[in-house]
C-alpha cells in the first residue's frame, strides 16, 4: 500500500491530463459552441491523419467520404500498377521476377514472392557481378507509387557514397513482384556479404509513396527478420530520400565493420568511427 501511496504522490495522472489539454486546446463535447476551428486545424496540419472530418447525423459527409473513397483508389493503384519500364532503364537495373504471375496471387501467396523464378535466376547468374560486397536490390513490394517516387533520388546517392568509402557495389537489380526476403535468395546466389533492398511499404489511406530499405548481412535463404536492419518510412512526408540515403551508407559501413546486422549489430559496433 505505501508503494501504491507513493505513486500517487510523486506523479501525476496522465491520461487526466492529457484530456484536459485536450480538451483546452479544441474544445469538449459539451462546448456549445464547437471545437475551435483554428486548433483543430494546426493539429491537423501536423499529421496525414483524419481528423475533423465532420459528419451530417450518424453518416460522415459527402466530402469526407469522397476523399476517403480518393484515398482509397490511391492505395489501391500503387498496389496494382507496376514501375514504369523506362525508369527502370533509365537506372540500369537488371530486371528479374519472383514466381508470383500476378497482383492478386502476390497479395494471396506471400511466399512466392521470397523466390526468383527459373528464368531470373539464370539471368541473375549471366549478368550480375558474383561476390560482391554489397547488392542493390529494388522492388516495388506493396507500393510501386513509393519506388517512383523515391529510387530515383535514393539509388544514386547510395551508389556514389558506397564507392566514395571504397566498398564495391554489384549490379543493382529490380524484382517484380519482391518480398523482403527475396534479398535472401539473391545474396546467396552472388555470395554477396551484404544485401539491401528498397521496397515499396503497404500504403496507407492517402500515403502511398513510403519506401523501406531493409538490409543483411551474410545473406542465405531463411534468415530471420531479426537478423535484418531497417530504415523506414523514406519519403518526402518522412524521412527525405537524401536523409535516408545518408544515413543508410553509414548503416552499411557499419555493417561490414561489424559483420553483423538487425539485433546482432549494436550500438558499440556502431560507434567504432567516432571512437
Amino acid at each position: 500500500m505505501a508503494s501504491d501511496a507513493n505513486s500517487d504522490a510523486d506523479g501525476p495522472e496522465p491520461t487526466a491530463d492529457r484530456d484536459a489539454e485536450i480538451e483546452t486546446e479544441v474544445g469538449d463535447d459539451d462546448d456549445q459552441d464547437g471545437p475551435d476551428e483554428d486548433a483543430l486545424r494546426r493539429i491537423a496540419d501536423r499529421t496525414p491523419t483524419r481528423l475533423g472530418v465532420g459528419r451530417s447525423g450518424p453518416r460522415p459527409t459527402t466530402e469526407s467520404l469522397l476523399a476517403f473513397r480518393a484515398d482509397h483508389a490511391v492505395a489501391r493503384d500503387a498496389v496494382h500498377s507496376r514501375v514504369d519500364d523506362e525508369l527502370l532503364a533509365e537506372l540500369e537495373l537488371v530486371e528479374l521476377r519472383t514466381r508470383v504471375e500476378d497482383a492478386d496471387q502476390y497479395l494471396a501467396r506471400p511466399d512466392l514472392g521470397r523466390e526468383l523464378d527459373a528464368e531470373s535466376r539464370e539471368r541473375l547468374r549471366e549478368e550480375c557481378e558474383p561476390e560482391p560486397e554489397v547488392q542493390l536490390i529494388v522492388s516495388d513490394g506493396l507500393s510501386s507509387t513509393a519506388v517512383e517516387a523515391n529510387v530515383p533520388e535514393l539509388l544514386p546517392i547510395l551508389r556514389d557514397g558506397l564507392a566514395d568509402r571504397g566498398i564495391s557495389v554489384g549490379s543493382p537489380v529490380f524484382v517484380e513482384f519482391g518480398r523482403v526476403d527475396v534479398m535472401d535468395a539473391i545474396g546467396e546466389e552472388l555470395g554477396a556479404d551484404c544485401c539491401v533492398i528498397l521496397i515499396g511499404e503497404r500504403p496507407g489511406l492517402g500515403s502511398a509513396e513510403s519506401l523501406s530499405a531493409y538490409l543483411v548481412y551474410g545473406p542465405e535463404r531463411g534468415t530471420a527478420t531479426s537478423k535484418k536492419s531497417v530504415v523506414s518510412n523514406v519519403h518526402d512526408g518522412g524521412l527525405p530520400p537524401v536523409e535516408a540515403g545518408a544515413e543508410l551508407v553509414e548503416l552499411i559501413e557499419d555493417t561490414l565493420a561489424a559483420e553483423a546486422s538487425g539485433i546482432d549489430l549494436r550500438e558499440d559496433d556502431r560507434e567504432f568511427r567516432e571512437s
